[in-house]
């Protein structure tokens, strides 16, 4: 026999497990990143981003981002590239608590030529948090920091129901299309995600002491209630509720059981005011919620911190984009990737589609052993020629 060439053979089956980035191979268990390839892969936005937002203004992309000061980035494409034109502060935010050098999850959104940034200050874990506001009439130019509309833990009107039972982070925005009111949608884990209106100038909650808060979504007799991340859009009738579900990162220290970690659900009310609920007739205060968007391929871990940009007629879908880990890159925060998907709408349902960059997503993906009858199918090849 010629062994060498035997060897040589094998060598090159095992050669893509040696491959693999060190630290990806490091945080590779077994049997914990979904293979399914029933959802599309994401058009790559090609720009690291943890909880990205964005929008579209005057021909180009925006995209804002957790990070220090909160980062804007500008683009004509979805999926680059992208230049960095600034920064939404100059210096720390003027609210006292967390981390105030780098607010998370912001929320951008253009009204009668302002734009407001809803912000979030927190610490990991931490209940004692805030969502603060800031403006600009023009996106590259100095932002105006209003502080917080809206406590929890410490701070003025953090007494005030519901913000001592829930967590002021991850604010999102809608606005009634018949009445014109703008709301706030915010909250995690801490009785999950809730909604209050603004006041005309959306500097404020309406009626701060007593606010007419409504509860989107809650998930019963479970502890903790991983449900934050909301984002609410509309679509030919309907409002849809958005939110993240599940373990959303430090996968570095573990990894949850398959399908515990982040995923996208969504329901519908024809009421901006809800109750919502899922394609299977489920309250999404009774835990419900479809599966928009999830692990996949075995490359695409975790996807979360979504928001959804209208699409302008038939010709422009809408855009659901989020971020997730690839999985031959690593699993940090500062290691998540923008992708997104244009969605299609079957029987008044958003579906994601691929898109003509999304291949080249999963490569490369899983790498695992050939199986035994593989490569004795390749001994007895050799042997036969």
């Amino acid at each position: 026999m010629h062994l060498p060439r035997l060897s040589s053979m094998l060598l090159a089956i095992a050669a893509p497990l040696t491959a693999m980035p060190a630290e990806a191979r490091a945080h590779r268990p077994p049997q914990v990143y979904d293979t399914t390839d029933k959802i599309p892969l994401p058009n790559q936005g090609n720009i690291p981003a943890h909880d990205p937002n964005i929008i579209f203004f005057e021909d180009n992309y925006y995209l804002f981002k957790g990070g220090i000061h909160i980062p804007i980035f500008k683009s004509a494409n979805m999926s680059g590239p992208w230049e960095k034109i600034g920064t939404v502060f100059d210096s720390d935010s003027i609210i006292d608590k967390g981390n105030r050098s780098r607010p998370w999850a912001p929320t951008t959104i253009q009204k009668d030529g302002t734009f407001y940034c809803y912000y979030t200050v927190s610490l990991p874990g931490s209940h004692d948090s805030a969502i603060g506001v800031a403006t600009t009439t023009t996106i590259n130019s100095t932002w105006v920091d209003h502080g917080a509309i809206i406590n929890t833990g410490t701070g003025p009107g953090s007494d005030v129901h519901p913000y001592t039972i829930t967590n002021a982070i991850d604010a999102s925005f809608i606005t009634d299309q018949e009445s014109g009111q703008a709301y706030l949608n915010y909250g995690s884990f801490w009785h999950d995600i809730w909604q209050v209106p603004l006041s005309d100038d959306l500097l404020s909650v309406k009626n701060k002491d007593s606010p007419d808060a409504k509860q989107l979504t809650f998930v019963p007799r479970v502890k903790p209630k991983p449900e934050e991340g909301s984002w609410m859009s509309y679509h030919e009738g309907y409002y849809y509720a958005w939110f993240s579900h599940g373990k959303c990162c430090h996968f570095q220290n573990g990894f949850p059981k398959r399908g515990k970690e982040y995923s996208i659900r969504v329901g519908r009310s024809k009421d901006v005011r809800g109750p919502f609920s899922d394609k299977d007739g489920h309250r999404l205060l009774d835990g419900g919620g479809t599966v928009v968007y999830a692990s996949n391929h075995g490359s695409v871990y975790a996807p979360g911190g979504l928001g959804v940009l209208p699409g302008s007629n038939d010709s422009t879908p809408d855009i659901l984009y989020y971020h997730y880990l690839n999985t031959s890159i690593g699993f940090t925060n500062g290691q998540a990737q923008l992708g997104w998907n244009y969605l299609e709408y079957k029987d008044g349902w958003p579906e994601p589609v691929g898109g003509q960059n999304s291949t080249s997503a999963s490569s490369p993906s899983i790498y695992t052993l050939p199986s035994w009858n593989f490569v004795t199918a390749l001994i007895g090849l050799w042997l036969y020629i």
